[in-house]
């Protein structure tokens, strides 16, 4: 049994792939259904058929070979094989009595033409078809009009238009389900490929928010360590153990943002929380033992949401860490956090004015003012030409927030950003969702 089903199955799967073939097998078994009912004589009704009480003529052969002949077309010329099989039909009912079933081509033609074109012309076709064969058969027939005979032409012709188009309607329907199945699978292939896109960009910017805020501290230690190694060792050691402290932050938030590269189910997942305002002491901290002079005023900092919060963080990380390498000696600055309304700004405030050798008014971001002097590592100064500026920026934007950096009047520069309070609708109220920053260096 299952041997039968499968080579049936692969029978139609081989015509479906060769529908000349197809139609060439149809047209054949088409020929043969007619050519055995023209044999048949139906009587007068009150008795079964009877098979061999007559013999179609010549002609009727060759209408009936010819009509089956044009249906290996139909696919190809629909339209043309309906007319052409209804118009030797008609010849059959007006020349020959009794006529033979030519008909049956010209209902299978119209069952084509009426699955292949739209309802309103398989209308018009279909009722002139229906109305032309059976008036031909009605009024040239030796049969009453009211005869079996008659009918069944009108009723066949019918049925072939009716299942005609049900069975469009039915491939319209699956296509439209197809199409919608495919259109709603490339979306989803496309919101996945975004979704991984921003992910990859808001792990790179916090690896590089991490990696350069740690190095520049541990660099400037280093410098202070190897320079006062001989004379001071006392406070060589001081540095080196900032220097310490510094790298094993690094490490630890590196290990943090790395694992979320990890595949699930992957041994030690991370569990620290992101950083945010919770912890900004410890960063103001590790800038004050940098020699960064810091004044922080911050309200409201366990209130923001995590978005937010991280955001506010690593703005201020960056700008921070601006100072501590670009606004010169001496430098202080100052952080504040304040809810004003439904927004969050943060403030980073210095007095910088560069290294020596630099001229007051330019920078090398076209901005100007004192502050945008060169940093002591020969790099610029808050207004860069490195990419911090802009991940900031991004991150803040990306909030539904805006930020404003550059010089100030009197010397210094000043780094300014407005988060709104609630994330935007659509994005997740989780550290991270609104996109990395990365740092301008």
């Amino acid at each position: 049994m299952t041997t039968l089903s499968s080579g049936f199955a692969r029978a139609r799967r081989w015509l479906r792939d060769h529908p000349l073939a197809f139609d060439a097998t149809l047209a054949f078994c088409t020929l043969v259904a007619m050519i055995c009912s023209s044999f048949t004589d139906p009587g007068d009704g009150h008795g079964p058929p009877a098979f061999g009480a007559r013999t179609p003529e010549l002609f009727s052969v060759l209408l009936m070979t010819l009509t089956a002949a044009a249906l290996v077309l139909r696919r190809r010329r629909p339209m043309q094989v309906l007319a052409v099989t209804a118009a030797l039909a008609a010849v059959e009912y007006v020349l020959m009595d009794p006529p033979a079933p030519v008909v049956m081509s010209t209902v299978i033609a119209l069952y084509t033409v009426a699955s292949r074109t739209d309802r309103p012309t398989t209308w018009r076709v279909g009722l002139l078809t229906m109305g032309g064969l059976t008036a031909a058969a009605m009024v040239f027939g030796s049969t009453p009009w009211y005869s079996q005979e008659n009918f069944g032409v009108f009723a066949w012709t019918g049925l072939a238009s009716a299942a005609g188009d049900a069975v469009r309607s039915r491939r319209a329907f699956v296509d439209a389900i197809r199409e919608r199945a495919e259109r709603a699978e490339r979306t989803r292939e496309e919101e996945a490929r975004r979704r991984v896109a921003e992910e990859r960009l808001r792990i790179a910017r916090d690896l590089h928010d991490v990696v350069a805020h740690h190095i520049a501290l541990v660099n400037v230690q280093a410098g202070v360590a190897a320079h006062v190694m001989d004379k001071r060792p006392d406070q060589a050691k001081e540095a080196l153990a900032h220097v310490r402290d510094a790298s094993r932050s690094a490490l630890n938030e590196l290990r943090v943002t790395v694992g979320l590269l990890r595949q699930q189910g992957d041994p030690e997942a991370p569990t620290e929380p992101a950083p945010g305002l919770a912890v900004l002491g410890e960063l103001v901290t590790t800038f004050r033992n940098a020699g960064l002079p810091v004044e922080v005023a911050c309200a409201d900092r366990d209130r923001l949401p995590a978005a937010v919060d991280l955001a506010a963080y690593r703005v201020i990380q960056e700008a921070l860490t601006n100072v501590r390498k670009h606004a010169g000696a001496g430098a202080r600055a100052e952080v504040s956090v304040v809810r004003v309304g439904a927004t969050a700004e943060v403030t980073v405030l210095d007095n910088g004015r560069g290294s020596a050798g630099r001229r007051p008014g330019t920078g090398p971001a076209g901005g100007t003012g004192p502050g945008s002097g060169t940093g002591p590592d020969g790099g610029d100064g808050q207004a860069g030409g490195g990419h911090g500026l802009v991940g900031m920026r991004e991150r803040v934007t990306a909030l539904g927030g805006a930020l404003t950096a550059g010089p100030r009047y009197g010397g210094g520069f000043r780094v300014h950003a407005i988060l709104p309070v609630e994330a935007r609708t659509g994005e997740p109220d989780r550290p991270g969702t609104a996109g990395g920053t990365g740092l301008r260096r």
